[in-house]
């Protein structure tokens, strides 16, 4: 008399638990990185307004008559409010420059990393110039997002 299967063998739920291990190896990193660069681009909204400050006031009078308080100066009030991605903001009474101190976005970016934009003002437009800190294994994500060198 024939049996009836009466279910799956060894070696194929072996090859199924393979199958899910791949597409784990592949899938969790992958996840990794657009976690950390969603976090990243929130940073990007918080200093917006700032750089849209910044330039404003420039077009006013001269960011070099800024001052010691930056944000009166620029209509921010006592300054934006610290997310945990975004931790700290400055702004450079000289130059405009400003920086923000990063939360501990990834294993990569650890808490207290910055990101620092030097406005470069000319006769028509402002152009902007990124540095990030720390380098290393968190510059290619940070240089994705704000054009770090």
């Amino acid at each position: 008399m024939k049996k009836v299967q009466q279910g799956f063998t060894l070696i194929e739920l072996m090859i199924v638990v393979a199958i899910i291990g791949i597409l784990a190896a592949v899938a969790i990193p992958a996840y990794s990185d657009y976690t950390t660069k969603a976090k990243l681009s929130k940073v990007v909204s918080a200093i917006d307004p700032i750089k849209l400050a910044v330039v404003s006031y420039n077009n006013e009078s001269s960011i070099a008559t800024l001052g010691a308080n930056a944000w009166t100066s620029l209509g921010l009030g006592v300054g934006p409010t610290p997310t945990t991605e975004v931790t700290g903001y400055a702004v450079a009474a000289a130059t405009g420059e400003i920086t923000a101190t990063l939360g501990a976005i990834s294993t990569a970016i650890p808490a207290g990393s910055t990101v620092k934009f030097l406005p470069g003002f000319g006769t028509s437009a402002v152009t902007w110039s990124t540095t990030c800190s720390p380098t290393g294994a968190a510059q290619p994500t940070m240089a994705k997002i704000f054009g770090c060198p």
